[in-house]
């Protein structure tokens, strides 16, 4: 959406025509929340926007197919290195020299996916925050093989989608999901110990240090599984770092399938 608002020509690719037709609907709705705010007292431009936004948009299940014309390749898939190496992989067979590769992972090594191709030079990180179209920040990851000219380019990009770009090597989380996940973590443990309340703990974080969510809202907005997977994953990198170290208490919540707000129970219960 932002690429495609930004003037770029954007192909979407996914698994199905019908997750297709539901992400363009997506799209859709969501340029019509931007443009209420932006066009508020011009209508006509607003309906322009969106309409020009949507011309700039393509859709296709064959990433194989498409990717021969494209310069950049963001790839958001499921937080899986296996299945992300595997599409590189593919991909690097027919994608032309010059194209960039980029992943928006927000935990897994960077290296270990530009090492399944023949383009280390031209990989690198693109992670952009949730919600996209109104989250800032763009984090770009430049691993050791990457060529300055590569991570220049992708700076560009996101100033040119609109963003603010800050840049980190590739190390676990980056910058905010490494002071994030194990603060997160740090709440649990303060909770698990008896020392305080997990709502005052929340209370705490966002009257004491001006943060919008607290840790344990924060915890089940982002989703109790994709937490702990992000944890065990570090856990198993630096196993003796204590900041790393799982939580049997979040354990147990997934397990039981209390993932956060998307079941409708985490650490809170939700209607």
């Amino acid at each position: 959406q932002v690429a495609a608002a930004s003037g770029h020509t954007v192909v979407l690719v996914d698994q199905s025509d019908e997750i297709l037709k539901k992400s363009t609907k997506g799209i859709e709705e969501s340029l019509k929340r931007v443009t209420k705010k932006k066009f508020a007292d011009k209508p006509e431009a607003g309906a322009e926007f969106i309409k020009n936004t949507l011309k700039n948009l393509t859709t296709s299940t064959d990433a194989a197919s498409v990717v021969h014309s494209t310069d950049l390749v963001i790839e958001a898939i499921v937080e899986n290195l296996e299945v992300k190496n595997e599409l590189f992989k593919t991909l690097d067979k027919f994608a032309p020299e010059h194209t960039i590769f980029a992943s928006n992972t927000s935990s897994l090594q960077i290296t270990k996916m530009a090492n399944a191709t023949t383009r280390q030079d031209r990989f690198g990180g693109l992670h952009f925050f949730n919600p996209v179209p109104m989250m800032k920040l763009v984090e770009v990851i430049k691993t050791p093989m990457t060529s300055q000219k590569t991570f220049e380019s992708l700076v560009d990009f996101s100033k040119a989608v609109g963003k603010s770009p800050v840049s980190c090597k590739d190390t676990p989380g980056f910058i905010v999901n490494r002071l994030l996940v194990p603060y997160m973590m740090e709440a649990i443990r303060l909770f698990e110990r008896g020392d305080a309340s997990k709502e005052d703990i929340d209370v705490a974080m966002k009257l004491g240090a001006g943060y919008p969510m607290g840790p344990f809202e924060l915890l089940d907005y982002v989703g109790l599984d994709t937490s702990k997977y992000i944890i065990d994953g570090w856990h198993s990198l630096e196993p003796n770092n204590p900041l790393f170290a799982p939580s049997p208490l979040l354990n147990k919540l997934v397990e039981e399938k209390k993932l956060g707000k998307k079941t409708g129970e985490g650490f809170y219960k939700y209607k």
